[in-house]
């Protein structure tokens, strides 16, 4: 009998821990539930399941307007458009990050070949991969999900509570207009 008892409290103690562990914590519940509503199934799927969308059907891979691009979760600066380049792969594609201590990098194994993930280190957020195939003065290409993105145009900056970035695209413009100027 006390044996009998003692596989029952077992199983359900088990059946607890599994539960717990496949659910996750009331806060990271809630959190997930929020996280839900305020992105779209896109940016869920891509941000959050670490998933990728699809190539050349996404916000950002041909964007040339000068601003920067936000973590989709957490609202952190990530990269700048001064920093792009046309990788010709179909998603956004940067030679840099434009806040270095924000860009996490995972190794991952799936898909059966070892690549590098970027993650977002505030929001936590798959923001795509790092390859060794970029353009100088890096060589590297961070090709990033536009899912996991939030575009804040340059004029829009100071309005955002950025206006720190402004000073990338004033640079920017004066190299442009100088370049007219020659032509």
């Amino acid at each position: 009998m006390k044996t009998s008892l003692f596989l029952i409290i077992g199983a359900i103690a088990i059946a607890g821990i599994v539960f717990a562990l496949q659910t996750g914590t009331a806060e990271e519940r809630s959190d997930a539930e929020e996280l839900k509503k305020k992105l779209s199934k896109m940016q869920y799927k891509v941000a959050v399941e670490d998933g990728t969308e699809p190539a050349f059907r996404n916000e950002y891979w041909d964007n040339k307007e000068p601003g920067i691009y936000v973590d989709i979760i957490s609202g952190e600066p990530l990269f700048a458009s001064t920093h792009k380049f046309a990788s010709g792969t179909g998603w956004p594609s940067f030679w840099r990050p434009l806040n270095e201590s924000e860009i996490l990098e995972k190794v991952d194994r799936k898909f059966g070949w070892v690549r590098t993930e970027i993650r977002s280190k505030t929001g936590d957020t798959h923001l795509g991969h790092v390859f060794s195939d970029g353009p100088e003065p890096t060589g590297l290409r961070y090709c990033i999900n536009s899912a996991s993105l939030r575009f804040v145009p340059a004029d829009k900056l100071a309005e955002e509570g950025l206006s720190e970035y402004a000073s990338l695209f004033v640079e920017s413009e004066k190299k442009e207009a100088t370049a007219e100027k020659t032509e």
